[in-house]
């Protein structure tokens, strides 16, 4: 979970440390006191796209820290670990970021400089972040399925990852036999040229390294007087010369009449040195057997220089065409025979190809169906927990129906895929459209939720999914960001129910203008606007506690904190939540003493699971 988050800097916040609860977190202020700033401060951490635009006039950057509590093992530890980052030694991960005036940002994990990349796979772990931009993107197919494919789990995921795997391969066989069928003619002249150039190069026969050797062996050829003068004054040098003077001397000679005069002397170092010379005579005697060796094998052969021109002429005709040299040549030639693998236009591979095409379209229409299936069933469920939902939100009439229907494909459709009959559009998530619609009320008809619902009821919706969504989502801490806007009387008390529930498995912070929902909350945090220096605006964060608590519920109520009235209001507004969350057992003690103030309700330490 995150513990504590310290702001400084951003947007009309100067410097601000929250002290968040295990439990439920809300935030509140008055408008423009940037409440804001807290989610744009959370979308930091995580990684977000940082925006200049948001550091405070008159500083030089903007910084947001974050202290996460989190479990040695737990997958948040060890995105911090791959990264080079270091928990504390009760547990905690720091996470800084910071964003100068000019836009640049840095980022930070355990002590270590990190990519924003790895904050942001930091919070798909412990963070997900719900706005009213989250509402518009609900309004889409593609996260209608989603939501769908979320709550169903892996009885979608596993057969939607064979369906993904039998895809690609089938759209590349597609694709393949499409580009063989058009392009047949080209192709055909592209492969007349490579069996041309396979057959020149099979005719001449080259071998790896051939035209570096020949080089060689025809230097040597042409060069055979001058390496025999040379050759066989060393071995006379070595050895001696079988013809030469007799006063002639030689390397092993004088090493042999050396060795003799050390070996006859009484003095052990120079019987030492004796042997070391053995040694020396030893190699000699080696090179000399090698120079006669190479003197016995350097014969003039004229044929032979002729043989080797000749086919370094030929060699010379094939590096001329394809490569530099022939190890080069033969790289052609094996690449060219790939090509030709992968170029044949014969009715026979065009025929295979269509058979393996067929084959896979097959396999995958069952994927495709096994998803659907699996989309369908999971569809009912969802629908109806969220139906359920709704009737605690003040919705006792809506019903939330969860429409899959297949995609039909058109005909010019290069994905299409027929399955069960019926000509469909095969993308990468399936063959599904996935549509929420609202039953407003008994009678009415089903209408997609951006028609059948207000802007209070889509909040309501995206609340109820968010609630039967909890055991499908992983990560410890929920942050709503004004879901409930548009939303008053009983609504609002639901609301702040059902986040209350929400914090019984999940660490929640909400920032809200409803003070329905925030006398729910374990500890309720208050932004304040004031006048800093030279006029600017400047706000600070600080928890309320017993009757600072109550006179924010009242100001929340109707601006009445100042009034009898308005406290009593508030008062009895804070009585009810507590009722609701003993009922519940949503938290522990409800006095109004402790950081939360009236009904914080801390939770005693080792009664939560942790991230």
């Amino acid at each position: 979970m995150l513990a504590e988050m310290h702001i400084q800097g951003l947007g009309v916040i100067d410097d601000a440390t929250l002290d968040l609860h295990p439990g439920l977190t809300v935030v509140t202020g008055e408008t423009g006191a940037g409440k804001t700033m807290v989610v744009t401060g959370l979308h930091l951490l995580g990684g977000g796209r940082a925006d200049s635009s948001r550091v405070r006039a008159g500083a030089t950057r903007a910084v947001v820290e974050g202290r996460f509590e989190t479990a040695a093992d737990s997958p948040a530890a060890r995105v911090a670990t791959d990264a080079g980052a270091e928990l504390d030694e009760d547990g905690g991960l720091i996470a800084v970021r910071s964003v100068n005036a000019e836009g640049r940002s840095r980022a930070h994990l355990g002590g270590r400089s990190v990519p924003n990349a790895v904050l942001s796979e930091l919070a798909d772990q412990v963070l997900a972040v719900h706005g009213q931009n989250d509402q518009l993107r609900l309004l889409r197919s593609a996260e209608q399925r989603a939501v769908l494919d979320r709550f169903a789990g892996t009885e979608v995921t596993g057969p939607l990852a064979e369906y993904q795997r039998v895809r690609a391969e089938w759209a590349e066989t597609v694709r393949e036999l499409t580009e063989r069928t058009e392009r047949s003619r080209e192709l055909a002249r592209q492969a007349d040229l490579l069996r041309h150039g396979l057959s020149e190069i099979e005719a001449v026969a080259p071998e790896q390294g051939e035209d570096t050797a020949l080089v060689e062996e025809a230097r040597r050829l042409a060069d055979v007087d001058q390496l025999r003068d040379v050759a066989s004054g060393a071995q006379a040098a070595v050895s001696g010369a079988a013809e030469a003077d007799p006063e002639s001397v030689s390397a092993l000679g004088l090493v042999g009449e050396a060795r003799r005069r050390l070996g006859a002397a009484e003095d052990p170092v120079l019987r030492d040195l004796e042997s070391r010379l053995a040694e020396s005579a030893a190699v000699l005697a080696d090179v000399g057997a090698e120079l006669a060796g190479y003197l016995d094998r350097l014969d003039a052969d004229p044929a032979r220089l002729e043989q080797v021109l000749a086919r370094q002429a030929e060699l010379k005709q094939l590096t001329k065409k394809y490569a530099a040299d022939i190890d080069g040549v033969l790289a052609w030639a094996s690449d060219a025979e790939s090509q030709l693998s992968g170029m044949d236009t014969s009715e026979e591979a065009l025929a295979a190809l269509a058979t393996r095409r067929d084959e896979l379209a097959a396999e995958l229409a069952r994927h495709a169906q096994a998803v659907s299936d699996a989309r369908g069933e999971a569809a009912t469920g969802l629908g109806a927990a969220v139906t359920e939902e709704l009737t605690g939100l003040a919705m006792a009439q809506a019903e939330l129906e969860v429409l899959v229907r297949p995609k039909v494909a058109d005909d010019s459709d290069p994905a299409a895929l027929t399955v069960q009959g019926r000509t469909l559009h095969a993308g990468p998530d399936g063959v599904d459209d996935v549509e929420l619609r609202l039953i407003a009320h008994s009678g009415a008809p089903p209408l997609p939720i951006h028609k059948g619902a207000s802007g209070g009821e889509l909040s309501r919706v995206m609340l109820g999914l968010e609630v039967v969504l909890t055991d499908a989502d992983t990560v410890p801490t929920l942050v709503f960001d004004e879901v409930d806007a548009g939303v008053g009387g009983r609504a609002a008390v639901e609301i702040g129910r059902r986040l209350a529930r929400l914090a019984r498995t999940h660490q929640v912070i909400v920032v809200t203008h409803l003070p329905q929902v925030a006398a729910y909350a374990d500890r309720h945090l208050v932004v304040d606007k004031g006048s800093g220096e030279g006029g600017l605006t400047r706000s600070d964060v600080r928890t309320v506690a017993d009757e600072q608590r109550v006179a924010e519920l009242a100001r929340m109520l109707a601006g009445l904190e100042s009034t009898e009235t308005g406290r009593a209001h508030a008062e009895e507004l804070l009585d009810t939540a507590i009722a609701h969350k003993a009922d519940r057992h949503v938290s522990g003690s409800a006095g109004r003493s402790g950081g939360g103030g009236k009904g914080s309700g801390d939770r005693k330490s080792g009664t939560r699971k942790q991230s």
